[in-house]
């Protein structure tokens, strides 16, 4: 989301070695799942030229797959242009949605090619990106896979109904991590942040967008439909707990730190994060409060005057294939945006693997899902004055 992936922790490196170097379809092929699999018959970039046969990709760091013997190996990728015969120059330059705009937006601006084909950002900045008209709407003919697979939960945000503009690559939950040991009890809902054997040892998110939701769904607000008074109420109770000592500080992904050492006992957190966390302390806990979290995705888009749509559309449905989308889930353990993928894990005889398929952190369960939202996105005329409140409170 609005984030930089964590490095993969041990646990889970271990478990894709021991898959044979990252390669989970390769592990599910007893299951009948053959490693990078290609149908008879199936040339998806046939009716590509030559020149066609291109993409050019952006990404965030650590957000694919990557096989440990040979590191600048990506499997899924990999399959992908033995497949199609589409020749893919992947990047992980994205390290910060508002930096990489401010690096995509002058082309954009000025009506000029981008040098990027297919990108990936956090939803709110890709919101941005669609209200502005820099996107390229998506033929569904192309993509199958997407029509049949997407989550529903994730099929209509605010800013895109239809998602016709953007597909999600991977998806999370912004909830709250605790240490249950230490604090010696459960937490079950937003209000407990505020408890006094937490003063102190309290974190939440330093940014407007990643912060906000999880507050309002506290104070019961319906997030896809709030409105500024919602936002400042948020801000005058997040000021009030500032001034008490009750919030520690506030953080990017070094919240993880914080809650690791014991300095910080419960804090706004995601949900991949935890799960890495968890592979080395299974005291550190993740919920999904009884009012509700936020849902985001960090999803794929075409930019305005990209060189190679068809290509780029193809790219997207491919990481729509269950089996394609199981063997990313279980490198980046964030959300999968693909339940069917869930099956694909489960069956699995390597336990390790199966048990990914149970985590609903990872497939989140009906219970969890009856609680998970979407947020509406900040418009870009309210945007201004709520960031000049919200930094001016991160600034206290």
């Amino acid at each position: 989301m609005h984030r930089t992936p964590m490095t993969p922790a041990p646990a889970r490196r271990s478990l894709l070695r021991a898959l044979g170097g990252g390669a989970l379809l390769g592990a599910l092929a007893g299951c009948g799942v053959p490693a990078a699999y290609v149908a008879p018959g199936d040339r998806s970039g046939a009716d590509l030229s030559t020149r066609d046969k291109r993409l050019t990709v952006a990404n965030w760091p650590l957000y694919i797959d990557t096989d440990d013997q040979h590191p600048n190996r990506r499997p899924t990728l990999d399959a992908f242009q033995k497949r199609t015969g589409i020749a893919v120059d992947y990047s992980e330059e994205i390290n910060d949605n508002d930096e990489f705009f401010g690096k995509i937006s002058p082309a954009l601006m000025n009506h000029q090619r981008p040098g990027r084909d297919l990108i990936v950002l956090s939803d709110w900045m890709c919101a941005r990106f669609v209200h502005l008209g820099w996107v390229q709407e998506m033929d569904r003919s192309r993509q199958p896979n997407v029509a049949r697979y997407l989550d529903p939960l994730l099929r209509s945000p605010s800013f895109d109904p239809g998602r016709k503009f953007t597909v999600p690559w991977q998806s999370g939950i912004t909830g709250i991590a605790y240490n249950r040991r230490k604090l010696g009890r459960e937490i079950r809902h937003v209000s407990e942040l505020w408890a006094s054997d937490l003063k102190g040892r309290v974190t939440l998110l330093s940014g407007l967008d990643e912060a906000y939701a999880l507050l309002m769904q506290g104070n019961g607000v319906d997030v896809t439909e709030w409105t500024a008074d919602d936002f400042h109420r948020i801000c005058d109770q997040v000021e009030r707990h500032v001034r008490s000592g009750q919030i520690r500080r506030f953080t990017g992904n070094d919240y993880t730190k914080d809650l690791v050492s014991g300095d910080v006992l419960a804090c706004q957190a995601y949900s991949g994060d935890v799960i890495q966390l968890q592979a080395d302390n299974p005291d550190i806990r993740f919920v999904v409060p009884e009012e509700g979290a936020e849902l985001w995705a960090d999803s794929m888009m075409i930019p305005d005057l990209a060189g190679h749509k068809a290509s780029a559309e193809r790219l997207v449905d491919h990481y729509y294939r269950p089996e394609i989308a199981a063997e990313l889930a279980a490198w980046v353990n964030y959300v999968c945006p693909v339940p069917a993928a869930q099956d694909i894990l489960a069956a699995s005889t390597d336990k390790d693997t199966a048990a990914l398929a149970e985590n609903p952190l990872i497939f989140p369960d009906a219970s969890m899902r009856q609680r998970l939202v979407i947020a509406r996105d900040i418009k870009s005329t309210e945007r201004l004055e709520f960031a000049r409140r919200w930094n001016a409170i991160v600034g206290l």
